[in-house]
């Protein structure tokens, strides 16, 4: 999962881009990059970390531009080494890139570009797109690139690559520094367009525009290409007609609560799944005394299931701000350790109360199992789990990072293999009550299909609870899938 943001002005953009990514840090942190195009030459700069320890204000004035791409980087193929970090640069014609996705057929576009003579320098799957894209639009026989041979190129690269991808690049198209997006067929991932005066910008989520202060215009269509340039209006182009299918993972867990998706904040979608999830718990004849959400993206859907059973919402978990990420340790006790200093709780909030503790998703099961120890640890006279969300029971090949079958908890507690279109009710509560025991609570309940088809009504992809998957993934593809990430990842 990434994050990315391109801007075309008639002045310089460097600092714009800068601030945005900032605005767009919570979408990828360990790797970040920032290129511009002057009308001669694409200065850049990436590094590994935070944008605000990567990109000084030495750094960002020599990026001189009106043109260019921002990129914050959580790989989801390759690894976090700097060869991976975007965007990328290509010589020929001239042109940066950078998206946010998964490129599910990787090694069979490296070996057709291996036998154009073209080589990867990376294990990034921006660079095939960029690759083949460049390799097209080069083969239109001129250095004076239109943008009908752009939308060729673009038209020629999407028929190759399968997967998920919104994808932003910057060159000189029809003599004149161009930002142009194009997103695949079934919208999987999200691309928002916004303007401020003469300049235009596409990104992946609506605050980079907050942050800006610039007005969202709207969504780049499922199969769009559109050509900005500062001053124009957009041109766009309709390459292929498919059902938009918008992944609701990124509602449930990774956007911004006040980003705009589809006309609607994810604020309001996650208030929506905890109504929803507060009538299941209710349904089971559960009871509690607060409810107390895990920070920090389960607090709207806590704030709703509180209101909707009258129920006192509190803090019991304060999150260390400084802490980062968890870093991967050697030993339990470390593991432990790392865990309590990114999350310290209220003893308070606990003792002697019936508390059920909100979450967004349960993935692979350990951050959950050391979080329920630490609640019990503070006195409570019981313990609910319930979570906004249904039971990942599937692994996602578009660019969330759970891409394997073996890292996934919930599977262990269904009887029988997981299938299309999700548990039954039946089988899910069979399934909480095995998975509750096993964690050492009172209730474990999850949100099903159904009701999560109450909060997203229109079509989606939801393949990671489901396994209805709107872009088919070969075995062939899903194993070099597999390959990449064990390798990618680094021993638990």
């Amino acid at each position: 999962m990434c994050g990315f943001i391109g801007i075309v002005d008639d002045a310089s953009v460097s600092g714009l881009l800068s601030m945005s990514l900032q605005a767009l840090q919570h979408r990828g942190q360990d790797s970040c990059g920032i290129f511009t195009y002057d009308g001669a030459h694409f200065p850049g700069h990436r590094g590994l970390g935070l944008v605000k320890d990567v990109f000084d204000q030495r750094v960002v004035d020599r990026l001189v531009g009106s043109a260019g791409i921002g990129h914050v980087r959580y790989p989801t193929a390759g690894s976090g080494v700097l060869e991976d970090t975007q965007p990328f640069f290509e010589r020929r014609p001239g042109l940066i890139m950078a998206h946010n996705g998964n490129v599910t057929n990787y090694e069979a576009l490296e070996a057709l570009l291996r036998e154009r003579s073209i080589h990867l320098v990376s294990r990034c799957d921006v660079e095939p797109i960029l690759c083949l894209f460049a390799d097209e639009v080069m083969g239109q026989g001129s250095t004076a690139h239109t943008a009908e041979h752009v939308v060729a190129a673009i038209q020629a690269t999407v028929s190759a690559v399968k997967g998920a991808y919104s994808v932003v690049f910057v060159m000189e198209v029809d003599g004149r520094p161009t930002l142009v997006a194009f997103r695949d067929s079934h919208g999987i991932r999200p691309a928002v367009v916004g303007r401020a005066g003469n300049a235009w910008c596409v990104t992946s989520e609506s605050v980079a525009l907050d942050a800006l202060g610039y007005s969202l215009v709207g969504d780049l269509a499922p199969g769009e290409v559109m050509f900005f340039r500062a001053g124009e209006e957009p041109e766009r182009h309709l390459l292929e007609v498919r059902l938009s299918t918008p992944c609701v993972f990124e509602s449930i867990y990774f956007s911004r609560p006040d980003s705009v998706e589809l006309g609607r904040t994810i604020y309001e979608r996650r208030l929506d799944l905890g109504t929803r999830l507060a009538r299941h718990f209710k349904a089971r004849g559960l009871q509690a005394d607060r409810v107390i959400p895990v920070p920090d993206t389960s607090r709207p859907a806590a704030i709703a299931f509180g209101e909707e059973l009258g129920l006192p919402c509190r803090e019991g978990f304060i999150k260390n701000r400084y802490s980062g990420r968890t870093f991967i340790m050697g030993s339990q006790a470390g593991r432990e350790a790392a865990v309590r200093l990114k999350l310290n709780l209220i003893r308070s909030e606990f003792e002697g109360q019936r508390v059920v503790i909100i979450d967004d998703s349960i993935v692979r099961g350990t951050t959950i199992r050391r979080l329920v120890k630490s609640v019990w640890e503070q006195g409570p006279t019981e313990v609910h789990v319930a979570i906004h969300a249904p039971p990942v029971l599937h692994p996602c090949f578009y660019g969330i990072d759970m891409s394997t079958e073996a890292e996934l908890a919930a599977p262990d507690y269904l009887k029988a293999p997981p299938r299309e279109g999700g548990p039954s009710i039946e089988e899910q509560r069979a399934m909480e009550e095995r998975w509750a025991e096993d964690l050492g609570v009172d209730s474990l309940t999850f949100l099903n299909v159904r009701g999560l088809d109450t909060v997203f009504p229109a079509s989606r992809c939801a393949a990671c609870f489901d396994g209805v998957y709107p872009q088919p993934v070969s075995e062939a593809h899903k194993q070099a899938i597999v390959r990449d990430r064990t390798c990618a990842r680094p021993p638990n």
